[in-house]
């Protein structure tokens, strides 16, 4: 193994008393492709920080190769003092290095070196910090969130870049996807220490679940071992006293230990549910040629479309071409300038916005779940108290009374989910939902979403989470152009034979100045050609469950075939009997949907 570049050993760091890091280590070797991952708030950006050599830690070891070049991405890159793009990146470079490379990134990430750095939007900003880094091709880069604010075209530019490169490269992101295609080797930060696996983060989650799996059979044996232990203290043989002493100090030692691999346990889980309105009509938009201009600038140019319920699109372009205009079109919050929007009966809409822009930053976390009204949330019809809900979001009881302009971007990417999914709707909105939120907390968003019960409209650059929710994909071809594929982002480049970054195909001599003809296919046409997700994934594991159903049905059967159960044990029988009626109905329900979805599976293929 090459020896290391960067090594960090044994690093501690207290915040406000609470330990952040204890004892977390990080080796980074010539050319390693490492992704540093752990839930919001472990300390991966302090860790990266400490590694790049901007936060002392309280105790513990940083190692640096002689003459080795690190250069870090912050998730708030600072632009300040500089007049233009090119000059921010050219600062960066160092003498002996290429200064073209800096204008040759820049262009490469979209930007021309004489934006105004004052003036740039979140993504500029991060493009011109991305270049600012790559550009002396340093040894290692540290790389913290660097697809945050960027766009699909941005992000599968920056992935070839990246898998170019010869430095090695430590990455933080929730992008699943990019995660996947750039690591070699996963750090997990969790509870204040690190492990490592040497597989790139595809086969981390499933790594991850078997350690805490594991973890938990022995908090499951000590807790054994000590009931074992209490049980003899209360009962057994009281002689020898030495040797019983020396049995409490050890069961105190027991106890101790099981305190402290509590004290360990994971951080809880996010719950997610969605607060269901009345089920809306089958039609819930309808939107016959509609247009849209700013400036001359088409955003929208006759598009027509028909969305139902149940169906959940997928939005998708590079920023800049009009994916919220677009929505707010096809919600009716803004007129087109021509043709006509029609929203179905009993629509009811939230809606979750892109720039977290409706957050007060005065109001604390209570009042923006509760609307300033009282201390209760209405969710499932039922009624909560707001200090509960929140900790369903991972929100400490002490955060109610906290200003928004206090909480972090990814506690207020939760406080938006809460409140979004706390409302009544059969029409849910998101975008950019995935910004700021950790991969924990992306899965259980994505869970909820795959049961939602109405219909979804979201706009998001996140590849993976769009394969995962969405049944149609609406693309933006440029020039105001927009197209509607079946499935989701992946499907989407296989049908059009590229991404949102790709070219397009060559014009196949077709007179533009001639009326065209709308071959943009429709939701409904998606529907008659493709099971939805949740379909799906009913069709292939109710039959496992149908057959675990059937053999649950026997063993209560055979139960109650035996005479003399019922004067044996009256409580068994009444129990086996309640099981037994539970279970044929369950398989009854099992049965009747699995014949509904492979009756609805034939008509598709017939159709």
């Amino acid at each position: 193994m090459a020896p290391p570049l960067l090594l960090l050993q044994d690093v501690r760091l207290d915040i406000g008393g609470e330990p952040l890091l204890d004892g977390a280590e990080l080796a980074v070797a010539a050319r390693d492709r490492l992704c540093l991952v752990g839930r919001n708030g472990s300390g991966k950006s302090t860790l990266l920080k400490i590694a790049a050599g901007m936060v002392e830690p309280d105790g513990g070891t940083r190692f640096l190769q002689p003459s080795t070049t690190i250069r870090y991405l912050p998730q708030e890159p600072d632009l300040s003092g500089f007049n233009t793009t090119l000059a921010f990146v050219e600062a960066g470079l160092a003498s002996g290095d290429d200064p073209h490379r800096a204008r040759l990134l820049l262009e490469a990430l979209g930007l021309t070196g004489d934006e105004a750095a004052s003036r740039l939007s979140g993504g500029e900003s991060r493009r011109a910090a991305l270049a600012r880094v790559l550009a002396p091709e340093p040894d290692i880069l540290l790389l913290d969130e660097p697809t945050n604010h960027l766009d699909l075209v941005a992000i599968e530019a920056l992935e070839s870049m990246l898998g170019e490169l010869r430095s090695a490269i430590v990455l933080i992101s929730h992008d699943r996807r990019f995660l996947e295609t750039l690591s070699r080797a996963t750090v997990w930060l969790d509870r204040g220490t690190t492990r490592r696996l040497d597989r790139g983060f595809a086969d981390f989650e499933t790594w991850r679940d078997a350690v805490l799996e594991e973890e938990e059979r022995d908090r499951h044996k000590l807790d054994r071992q000590i009931a074992r232990e209490e049980d003899w203290l209360r009962y057994g043989v009281t002689a020898r006293r030495k040797r019983n002493q020396g049995r409490l100090r050890a069961l105190n030692d027991l106890r101790r230990d099981r305190r402290e691999a509590r004290a360990r346990q994971p951080t809880g889980s996010v719950t997610m549910s969605t607060q269901e309105a009345r089920q809306s009509g089958k039609l819930v938009i309808e939107a016959e040629e509609i247009v849209k201009s700013y400036d001359h600038r088409p955003i929208v140019r006759a598009l027509s479309i028909r969305i139902e319920r149940g169906d959940r699109i997928g939005i998708v372009g590079p920023n800049g071409a009009g994916k919220t205009t677009l929505v707010n079109l096809l919600t009716d919050v803004l007129s087109p300038d021509s043709g006509e929007v029609r929203l179905g009966a009993n629509v009811e809409l939230a809606t979750l916005d892109q720039r977290r822009e409706s957050l007060d930053p005065e109001a604390t976390v209570a009042e923006v779940l509760t609307d300033g009204r009282g201390d209760t949330v209405i969710v499932g019809g039922e009624a909560r108290h707001v200090v509960g809900y929140m900790k369903d979001f991972l929100f400490r009881p002490d955060q109610a009374r906290a200003p928004v302009k206090a909480l972090s971007g990814g506690e207020r990417g939760r406080l938006m989910l809460a409140r979004a999914l706390a409302r009544p709707s059969n029409l849910l909105v998101l975008d950019e939902p995935t910004n700021d939120l950790d991969l924990e907390t992306l899965d259980l968003l994505q869970e909820m979403l795959a049961d939602l019960p109405g219909t979804l409209i979201l706009v998001s650059h996140d590849r993976d989470f769009l394969d995962r929710i969405v049944t149609a994909t609406l693309a933006s071809d440029g020039d105001g152009e927009w197209t509607l594929y079946a499935g989701g982002y992946s499907d989407m480049v296989a049908q059009r034979g590229h991404g949102i970054g790709g070219r397009a195909r060559p014009d196949t001599g077709r007179d533009r100045s001639a009326p065209k003809e709308d071959t943009t296919p429709k939701p409904r046409a998606k529907s008659k050609q493709r099971l939805s997700f949740n379909d799906q994934h009913a069709l292939k594991t109710l039959p496992g469950r149908i057959a675990e159903l059937t053999k649950d049905v026997r063993r209560h059967e055979e139960t109650l075939a035996d005479p003399d159960l019922y004067a044996r044990d009256p409580d068994a029988f009444a129990g086996a009997t309640k099981a037994l009626t539970t279970a044929q109905e369950s398989l009854a329900e099992a049965e009747d949907e699995w014949l509904r979805i492979e009756l609805l599976r034939e008509s598709i293929e017939e159709t």
